[in-house]
């Protein structure tokens, strides 16, 4: 299988920072909200469906990681394989304790 040059999730950059750009408008609406003075169920909604979005790129990311560079680094040698396995599970880790 045969990977572009540079991070896993360059094949689908675009992608990414069209996902982000509508989270941060999210963010950016949720502080108007705030500013509004808008029902506070009605943030926490909006800060709930943020928080889904982020989950959700984080995800594709992961995915893109272990597809890529973890696969990259463990057909160039074991070792590296290893290491790529052991710096996946720890941002795994800090994922799964938001």
């Amino acid at each position: 299988m045969a990977h572009e040059p540079g991070h896993g999730y360059a094949s689908d950059k675009d992608g990414y920072l069209l996902r982000m750009k509508r989270v941060e408008g999210q963010v950016r609406g949720i502080a108007r909200m705030i500013d509004e003075d808008v029902y506070c169920i009605d943030i926490l909604t909006q800060v709930a469906a943020v928080t889904k979005a982020l989950q959700a790129v984080s995800l594709a990311l992961v995915e893109d990681h272990l597809g890529h560079c973890v696969v990259d680094a463990a057909h160039a040698s074991p070792e590296e394989g290893a290491k790529k396995i052991k710096e996946a599970t720890a941002a795994i880790g800090r994922l799964v304790r938001m």
